[in-house]
């Protein structure tokens, strides 16, 4: 069976084998990611129309008691400028976001443990009283099944926990003995349990990746069936180990995004930040290759600079109505548009 075959196998299964997998990841062309994106393109439109969600994130602490070997904010990094948002600063990043038209908060930041169940409880509720009609995601690690309970219980609906790699053997080629890929999935399992919509992903082109790693993805994400996808390339950052790999493809990212769209066509898909670092049209290739997401910044601008997971991340000094503005522009060049709406997963919508 060649690549367009496995292809047209998978947007009618919507599952290969893992042999399947292996084959289309080791051999692929441009002409089979031009083909996966046209479909991607139509089952996407399919589900969306041509609406592109966007989702407020705020950066609330780049403290992290971790020290995975690719994250600029790992404890061990002794040259970062750390700092942390008060739930009042949190609160107005909020408020200005919602002034500006987002409906759903992304509060994002590493495993910091002055952020305690109490405390984090008290900031989930208070945005879920002030703003009833928006979701609240949250991207803050890993957790007891207590704790994602109590979030859950204060108002949390959405969890990004990338799952970084399917394969444990290379989950602790980057990361430190005490963080392991087992504690990772059951995570994952505790959070869809719990009723959370539940994003995995993984950094693509990260060291040591291989087709059998990305096969091994592939895998779990079709048996898995998150309901987001966080896939972005991997960026080096200057004050890690892995800082002298060199960064992931772009053009693979784009097409492992139109094949997550064609396996899992209702799935909350972003063009991540880290797309349109690697590349500066990135986050409308992204859109044409599949996704629906997209996820501006609400951080406090002074701090912005300082949640540098990797070397030349994106910034910019723009309010969020700037923003919402900018990314308006550059969606309409390719005919697309932003949707005023919590944009909660749904499934997917058959023919």
């Amino acid at each position: 069976m060649n690549n367009t075959q496995l292809i047209d196998r998978l947007n009618q299964s919507k599952h290969l084998e893992y042999s399947e997998w292996l084959q289309l990841l080791s051999d692929w062309t441009e002409a089979d990611r031009s083909y996966a994106q046209s479909l991607a393109q139509a089952i996407a439109i399919r589900q969306f129309d041509h609406g592109i969600y966007f989702r407020g994130i705020v950066e609330f602490t780049n403290y992290c008691k971790n020290n995975c070997y690719y994250c600029g904010i790992r404890r061990d990094n002794h040259e970062c400028i750390r700092y942390r948002l008060t739930e009042e600063e949190i609160l107005s990043c909020c408020a200005s976001g919602y002034a500006a038209g987002f409906r759903t908060f992304v509060l994002q930041g590493g495993e910091d443990p002055y952020y305690s169940d109490e405390i984090m409880c008290s900031i989930i509720s208070a945005i879920h009283l002030q703003y009833p009609d928006c979701a609240i995601t949250l991207s803050i690690g890993e957790k007891s099944r207590n704790s994602y309970q109590l979030y859950f219980n204060a108002g949390a609906r959405r969890y990004l926990l990338r799952h970084e790699t399917a394969s444990a053997d290379h989950y602790a080629k980057m990361h430190p003995p005490l963080q392991t890929s087992a504690s990772r999935m059951q995570c994952l399992r505790d959070l869809k349990d719990i009723g959370y919509q539940t994003g995995a992903g993984m950094m693509v082109g990260c060291p040591f990746q291989t087709p059998e790693t990305l096969a091994e993805d592939m895998m779990f994400l079709t048996s898995f069936k998150p309901e987001m996808i966080g896939t972005g390339p991997f960026i080096p950052h200057h004050q890690t180990p892995f800082k002298g790999y060199p960064a992931g493809s772009v053009t693979l990212t784009l097409f492992l995004l139109s094949l997550c769209r064609i396996a899992l066509p209702g799935v909350l898909l972003p063009a991540t930040t880290a797309l349109g670092t690697a590349s500066s049209d990135g986050r409308q290739k992204g859109v044409l290759a599949g996704a629906n997401v997209i996820m501006p910044n609400l951080s406090p601008v002074q701090d912005r600079a300082k949640y540098m997971l990797y070397d030349h991340k994106k910034i910019t000094g723009d309010d969020a109505a700037e923003s919402l503005n900018t990314l308006q522009k550059h969606l309409n060049e390719i005919g697309y548009h932003l949707v005023v709406a919590r944009g909660d997963y749904r499934k997917e919508k058959t023919l």
